[in-house]
C-alpha cells in the first residue's frame, strides 16, 4: 500500500441502534471499495461509539497491491484473501473484485455465519420483500436463490415492497422470526437486465441515480453498454481488457466479449419506488414464509409449501441443487449441490449449519412457512413451462397459505395448490386462462426424478458432510418411502387430480 492513499470506512451491517447490529470498518486503498460500500452500507461511526463490547466488530483491510499504468492490479496471480475467524478480521490483496475487496459482502457474511452459530440466530443469502395484504399490511418473505435462479427479480417484483435482495439477518425476539437487510444498497447483476423484464431496475439505470458500473462495456460515446441490454453490439469502446473492439482476442486466442457476464451496478435501494419504508427499522420485519428456489428442469414443481419446519429446512433447504447455466463457470445443465444457496459462504461445517437451522425452529413460539420454487420446469420438447410473470402468482398463493385462506393437496414431497385456485389467481393478477392441461403439466408429481434426487442428496451427506444430523436421513428416506408407494398406487407420474382427495 506504499504511496497509496488510506481509506478508513465506519459502517454498520443491519439497521443503527439495533439487536441486528454488527459495527465494521473497512481499510482500503481503493476508492471504488469505499464508494461502493457508501452507497451499499449504513454509516456507522455512531455504532462504534456506543459499543458495549469494544472487540465485538468486525475488521476488513485489503490491498489492490501494485497497479500498472491502467491502474489494474499488477499482481492478479497473487492475490490472496486470509479469514480469520477468531478475530473477525478478512485481509484481501492484490485483487480489485468486488467480491474479494468489498469486504461487507460475502466476506462479512462468512465471519457472521459463524458468529450466528455460536450465538443462535441466521446469517443467510437471503432476499427480504413483503406483499400487501388484504387488511393493508404486509407480510414479508424471505428467499434463498443460487445465482440466475430468479432471486433479484422475485425481491424486486413490481407489486411488491423490496427491504433487500441478497443477505438477511433473522432473529427470535418474542418467539417469532424477525429479520433485516444487512445492506442499503444492491451490487446486481447486470448482465441479461432489460427494459421489457427488468423495468424497475432499468428505470433506476436510466434516471438520475448514483449509480457505479464495473466490467461492463463503456462506448466511445461515454454510453455503458452490456449483454442484455440491446441487440445492438457496438464495435469499440473500453472494457476489463482495456481498449476493446469487436474481434479482440486474449492470449490463448478466445474470444473477448464486450461486457463480462459478472458485470455489476451498485445502486442504494432508496432509488427503487418500491423500497420498504422497513428498510431501515431496528426492529426489523416479521417473517412470514421461507423460500427456497434453484433452477430445476425435470423434477420439482413450480410452488410447494413443506409439512412442517424440520421437512422444509431439510428436503427444501438443505437439499436445494440448481442446474448451471452458461452464465456460471463450467459445464451448461449439471446440477450442483447447493444447501440454503449459501454453500459458497459457509464458515462452519455443513452438519453445524444444518443444526442450526433446525434448533432455531425449535426455538420459535410460530415458525414461518417454508416453501419451494422452480420457475425453469421444462416440457418433453425442452420448452419452460412458466413465464417470467407467472411468479407473482406463486408469491400470491404462498401468501394466502400464510392466512389459511386456501386449502392444499398433500403429495408425497409436500403441499401443492389447487387448481381452481390457480385458475382464479392467474385471471386476477395477470388477466391470463390458465387451462388444467398447464396445470397438469407443471404440477404433476414426476416420481423417479424425485427418487433420484433424494438418492444424490443422501450420498452427499452420506460420503461428504461427516457431522449430517441423523435427523437429515430420516426425513429424506421417509419422503422416498412416500414417493415408492405413491408409484405402486398411480404410476411414474402422478397427476395432481389424482390426489385431489388428500386435502390440508
Amino acid at each position: 500500500m506504499q504511496g497509496h492513499t488510506l481509506y478508513i470506512c465506519f459502517f454498520c451491517l443491519g439497521p443503527l441502534n439495533s439487536p441486528f447490529s454488527l459495527a465494521s470498518v473497512q481499510l482500503t486503498d481503493s476508492a471504488y471499495v469505499a464508494h461502493s460500500e457508501s452507497i451499499l452500507y449504513r454509516s456507522g461511526y455512531s455504532q462504534f461509539l456506543n459499543l458495549k463490547d469494544k472487540k465485538d466488530f468486525f475488521k476488513f483491510v485489503h490491498s489492490q497491491g501494485e497497479l500498472d499504468s491502467r491502474k489494474v492490479s499488477k499482481n492478479i496471480q497473487k492475490r490472496r484473501v486470509f479469514i480469520d475467524l477468531y478475530n473477525n478480521i478478512v485481509y484481501s490483496t492484490n485483487t480489485q473484485y468486488g467480491g474479494n475487496t468489498i469486504g461487507l459482502k460475502k466476506l462479512a457474511l462468512r465471519l457472521a455465519i459463524n458468529k450466528a452459530s455460536r450465538e443462535g440466530w441466521l446469517a443467510e443469502h437471503m432476499f427480504l420483500m413483503g406483499l400487501e395484504n388484504q387488511e393493508g399490511g404486509f407480510d414479508y418473505f424471505t428467499g434463498a436463490y443460487p445465482s440466475m435462479c430468479g432471486k433479484t427479480s422475485t425481491a424486486l417484483i413490481k407489486s411488491g415492497s423490496i427491504v433487500g435482495d441478497d443477505i438477511a439477518y433473522i432473529r427470535n425476539i418474542d418467539g417469532y422470526a424477525w429479520g433485516v437487510n444487512v445492506e442499503k444498497g444492491i451490487f446486481g447483476i447486470i448482465h441479461g437486465v432489460n427494459k421489457e423484464d427488468d423495468p424497475l431496475v432499468w428505470n433506476v439505470l436510466h434516471d438520475e441515480s448514483e449509480v457505479i458500473f464495473s466490467n461492463i462495456l463503456v462506448t466511445k460515446d461515454k454510453i455503458p453498454w452490456w449483454h442484455g441490454k440491446d441487440n445492438n453490439i457496438p464495435k469499440e469502446g473500453n472494457n476489463f481488457s482495456g481498449e476493446w473492439f469487436l474481434g479482440k482476442t486474449d492470449e490463448q486466442g478466445n474470444e473477448i466479449p464486450p461486457s463480462h457476464k459478472n458485470a455489476r451496478f451498485t445502486v442504494a435501494l432508496d432509488n427503487f419506488p418500491n423500497v420498504s419504508d422497513k428498510l431501515n427499522a431496528s426492529e426489523g420485519v416479521k417473517i412470514s414464509a421461507i423460500i427456497y428456489g434453484g433452477r430445476d428442469s425435470d423434477t420439482s414443481v413450480p410452488v410447494e409449501e413443506a409439512f412442517d419446519w424440520a421437512h422444509g429446512v431439510i428436503t427444501k433447504g438443505a437439499a436445494l441443487e440448481s442446474e448451471t447455466t452458461a452464465a456460471t463457470l463450467g459445464q451448461e445443465g449439471i446440477r450442483v449441490f447447493n444447501p440454503m444457496s449459501n454453500l459458497d459462504f459457509l464458515s462452519i461445517p455443513i452438519g453445524k449449519y444444518i443444526n442450526g437451522h433446525l434448533n432455531f425452529g425449535k426455538s420459535l413460539e410460530k415458525t414461518p412457512l417454508i416453501f419451494s420454487v422452480n420457475y425453469f420446469l421444462k416440457d418433453s420438447e425442452g420448452n419452460f413451462l412458466n413465464s417470467r410473470e407467472d411468479k407473482l402468482v406463486w408469491l400470491k398463493w404462498m401468501q394466502l397459505r400464510v392466512h389459511n385462506k386456501v386449502k392444499a393437496i398433500k403429495t408425497p414431497t409436500g403441499l401443492i395448490p389447487f387448481y381452481q385456485d390457480l385458475e382464479e389467481l392467474f385471471n386476477s393478477l395477470l388477466g391470463k386462462k390458465y387451462s388444467s392441461d398447464g396445470y397438469v403439466l407443471q404440477f404433476s408429481i414426476r416420481v423417479n426424478q424425485n427418487i433420484a434426487k433424494i438418492e444424490r442428496i443422501t450420498n452427499v451427506y452420506h460420503d461428504k458432510v461427516k457431522d449430517a444430523p441423523e435427523i437429515l436421513f430420516q426425513v429424506l428416506s421417509a419422503q422416498k418411502k412416500r414417493l415408492e408407494e405413491a408409484k405402486g398406487k398411480f404410476g411414474e407420474f402422478i397427476s395432481p387430480f389424482d390426489l385431489e382427495k388428500n386435502i390440508l
